[in-house]
């Protein structure tokens, strides 16, 4: 079963955010884009060049009116300790969502029950609190923020332009499509 246009389930955690501890919530998400952007372990190898790049394309993100909220089963003492010892998970300015009880994982389909760890997955999420794009990789293969930024710009204008669609490949200021009977065998 797809859960592509569900809605999010219902959460409750605590996050880092910028030197405190705040509640963040299922509710905390709607209302604007999100980015929910799962991880497998703070201290690790290949998560924080993840998470240095999302960093350094947050403002990007921040300017399309776009949350992002990290996520692993580490607790918020954990990320903050991160934060404060690593050169490149100290710029991060955006939320680090602590799922030790695994319920944000579980909810997202993401959570690898033997590990108690979390896949990277990554969730675009519109301002109703539905899912729009969901993107899954294997442990071993990062992602890449800015290729994030170009689908979560494809979702914004496809939202905003009901009957249009974006192309493979499609990109700010490029040309969309109206499907319509007249395309059928013409692309």
């Amino acid at each position: 079963m797809s859960i592509i246009n569900s809605e999010i389930k219902p959460f409750k955690t605590t996050a880092f955010h910028n030197g405190n501890f705040v509640e963040v919530t299922n509710e905390t998400l709607k209302g604007k884009w999100a980015v929910v952007f799962f991880y497998p372990a703070d201290f690790t190898f290949v998560c924080p060049t993840e998470l240095g790049d999302m960093a350094d394309l947050y403002p990007e993100f921040q300017k399309l009116g776009v949350e992002i909220y990290s996520v692993s089963t580490d607790t918020h003492f954990t990320h903050k300790a991160w934060h404060d010892t690593s050169d490149t998970i100290g710029k991060i300015k955006y939320p680090m969502l602590g799922d030790p009880t695994q319920q944000i994982s579980r909810n997202f389909g993401v959570l690898i029950e033997e590990a108690g760890l979390a896949d990277r997955g990554t969730f675009v999420i519109d301002p109703e609190g539905r899912i729009q794009i969901v993107e899954i990789n294997a442990g071993g293969v990062g992602r890449d923020a800015s290729e994030l930024l170009r689908k979560v710009k494809a979702a914004q204008y496809v939202a905003a332009h009901p009957g249009e669609v974006c192309p493979a490949k499609w990109k700010e200021g490029d040309a969309t499509l109206a499907p319509s009977l007249d395309l059928v065998g013409k692309i």
